[in-house]
């Protein structure tokens, strides 16, 4: 049996979950981008605000995908559980952001979308220099 042609179902599965994680990763990452445009069309156009917004609830949906697939990276993947906290803490922060915009205390909510950026290009290439990913 040629195991490299056809590895171990263990091993597809992991790497199913692993590029499934970085995928969604770097999907969170272009969200967050595309909140900063939304946020400079909140300044500058009437309906920017509704965008920013509707973008926002997207970016949450999108930051508990991360979670679950980090979450099936490691438990039944067979991967590390090292990138779940950092896909967590990217969702708490994300609906922490979300309801201080919310309330319009943009005094916080501005550097913690910048700090969610930040995050995660972090958890990007945390798991793009990972020699398993996950």
């Amino acid at each position: 049996m040629n195991t490299v042609a056809n590895p171990p179902k263990h091993l597809a599965r992991t790497s199913r979950y692993a590029h499934a994680l970085t995928g969604v990763a770097i999907l969170h990452v272009a969200a967050l981008l595309f909140q900063a445009v939304t946020a400079g069309l909140l300044l500058s156009s009437p309906g920017g605000r509704s965008l920013h917004m509707t973008s926002g609830i997207a970016l949450v949906v999108i930051g508990l995908v991360h979670v679950v697939l980090a979450v099936l990276a490691w438990r039944p993947g067979g991967g590390s559980g090292r990138y779940i906290a950092p896909a967590a803490l990217l969702l708490v922060m994300t609906v922490v952001a979300a309801a201080l915009g919310a309330a319009g205390i943009d005094s916080v909510h501005v550097p913690l979308g910048v700090l969610l950026f930040g995050g995660g290009v972090i958890q990007v290439f945390r798991l793009r220099s990972s020699p398993r990913a996950a």
